[in-house]
């Protein structure tokens, strides 16, 4: 059996963290980008983005002021029309980040390997500090709301990760310093405890917590039904952007999914934020290799997004 260091830890924790899978060349090179994406977002130019103090999807056609915070995130970095997007795509169907997929999925080995391309294209965004003022995000898990009782919250998480696999890898690769996601090891594989569900929805400190510190270049991939939060500080205003932090999913396709995983579930994860829209389209083809046109047409299967609803509320 091969090593799996990431997924081991993944297990384990719920979240690995890898030290500079980006060069300092390229971190800079994609720090160029994601500020000119960033900026054409705040300015209007783009007009798919996450809007303070919104949470979840879905979000609103217009940003608010930046005196009420702005934006905090730009959607869609791989859409068409997206300036900068087939650096962007270089970047998430590059093979640094596609074998750690791969091993987080269960798929590292020759054993694993088929005809089929077991990978599904799903979200690409861009994570930025909002204006103004801080913003932060409550305690969740991203597919199970906090309502459900101890039984169906253990019933969800048995069922999104049967035999303690996922059925996609989610990440942050940071550009810029970064210590924005608040985790609790270990939460993933258990239900919430007293403390945990009785808790406020912002609250600051939580038995367990740990801030995990990202340098530019350095990526976490985490279980999304870990329990975390977002803590976002905002950006001086004029100064230059202090957070660039991009925000992927890669995921298994139908045929590569567990018998007994709701594969509905993880359509309305990944079609709920739009991509269904696009992705479709002709001239979304990437034209960078036959590897991503076989993952944007595993996506492009799932269907167009209509009628499938959001998966958290607020």
């Amino acid at each position: 059996m091969p090593a799996t260091p990431y997924l081991d830890a993944l297990q384990k924790d719920g979240f690995v963290r890898i030290p500079s899978l980006l060069t300092p060349e390229e971190v800079a090179h994609f720090r160029t980008i994601a500020t000119e994406a960033t900026t054409r977002t705040r300015t209007g130019q783009w007009p798919h983005f996450r809007t303070v103090p919104k949470q979840f999807p879905p979000w609103p056609k217009t940003p608010p002021p930046a005196s009420e915070g702005g934006i905090w995130g730009v959607q869609h970095l791989l859409h068409p029309e997206m300036p900068g997007r087939t650096e962007f795509a270089r970047f998430y169907f590059s093979e640094k980040v596609l074998a750690v997929a791969e091993e987080l999925l269960g798929l590292k080995g020759e054993e694993a390997k088929g005809q089929d391309e077991p990978l599904v294209m799903e979200l690409f965004n861009l994570l930025v500090a909002p204006e103004t003022k801080d913003f932060e995000l409550r305690w969740h898990r991203d597919d199970i709301p906090e309502t459900v009782t101890p039984d169906e919250e253990l019933k969800m998480l048995e069922a999104k990760s049967p035999l303690g696999k996922q059925s996609h890898a989610q990440y942050n690769l940071a550009l810029c310093p970064d210590s924005s996601l608040i985790v609790i090891p270990g939460s993933h594989r258990r239900v919430r405890t007293e403390v945990e569900r009785n808790a406020a929805p912002y609250e600051p400190e939580l038995p367990g917590q740990l801030v995990v510190e990202l340098q530019p270049g350095d990526a976490v991939f985490y279980d999304s039904n870990i329990l975390h939060r977002g803590v976002y500080k905002a950006k001086p205003e004029g100064g230059a952007e202090t957070r660039l932090t991009l925000h992927g999913s890669l995921g298994l396709n139908a045929s590569a999914l567990a018998a007994n995983e709701d594969k509905k579930v993880r359509a309305t994860a990944v079609l709920q934020h739009g991509v269904g829209a696009w992705v479709h389209r002709d001239d979304a083809a990437f034209g960078i290799g036959e590897r991503p046109e076989k993952m944007r047409a595993n996506l492009v299967a799932m269907g167009t997004g209509e009628g499938v609803g959001y998966s958290l509320q607020g």
